[in-house]
């Protein structure tokens, strides 16, 4: 609850910063930069609003164990909680054309899906739970059914467990590769950082995969090791 009434307090700084009005003492390092940067380039504001209402959202659902019903619920709150930092980055380049925008969209929702995906082994002890029910009972399983095996010290989960996991990693990679031609639109550095951000989350999703789609007991990661084959394939694109 106290931190439902900060992200509160929060969002009234943001309306107060990008309609000209000076910060309170609070959080006047974040909102007084931030005012000057919504002057400068125009930021508009209902894509921050949208980050902090996805905050909010994970912070509710948490304490009251909620559970997102199905795909499109969860790319609900992908819409909020991820594609709203490519829509800004777009906006800074002055890109805004449809095609465009949903190619960031796809992009930044299946970097959040394979965050989801990767962090199972820390999420579900902490009462986060984003696999969609509907994939869940396709698989015969329930939320309940986590409970029994996590934090999988001991025994491997079971097996619809993993197929569960290897269609979630199926769904963010054809996201991912749906975006992937974004890459062309954006010029010079940015244009190469986008290309290493979807090889990146593609090499999440080729590291889950690796180890049998189990991230239930291991957070697989992405390390300096892995940088020249990221940059051969940014190459490659």
């Amino acid at each position: 609850d106290a931190r439902l009434a900060d992200l509160h307090a929060y969002r009234e700084e943001l309306a107060a910063a990008c309609a000209g009005r000076p910060p309170a003492p609070r959080w006047a390092r974040v909102f007084g930069p931030l005012a000057q940067a919504v002057r400068d380039f125009g930021l508009p504001e209902p894509l921050l609003a949208d980050l902090l209402d996805a905050f909010a959202q994970d912070v509710a659902w948490t304490r009251d164990g909620r559970r997102f019903a199905d795909r499109a619920e969860l790319l609900d709150y992908c819409r909020r909680s991820a594609n709203p930092v490519g829509r800004l980055l777009l906006h800074l380049y002055g890109i805004g054309d449809a095609e465009s925008l949903a190619r960031s969209d796809a992009i930044c929702s299946a970097l959040q899906l394979a965050n989801f995906w990767q962090d199972l082994s820390v999420d579900l002890p902490r009462g986060r739970f984003y696999l969609p029910l509907d994939d869940c009972a396709r698989h015969a399983l329930a939320p309940g059914d986590f409970d029994a095996f996590e934090p999988l010290r001991s025994a491997p989960p079971p097996r619809a467990a993993i197929a569960l996991v290897a269609d979630e990693v199926r769904w963010a990679r054809e996201l991912m590769q749906q975006g992937a031609p974004l890459v062309h639109r954006l010029p010079g550095r940015i244009g190469w950082e986008l290309r290493l951000v979807v090889q990146g989350g593609l090499a999440i999703l080729g590291k889950i995969e690796a180890r049998g789609f189990d991230s239930f007991s291991h957070r697989p990661t992405v390390g300096k090791a892995d940088a020249p084959r990221l940059l051969w394939r940014a190459l490659l694109m």
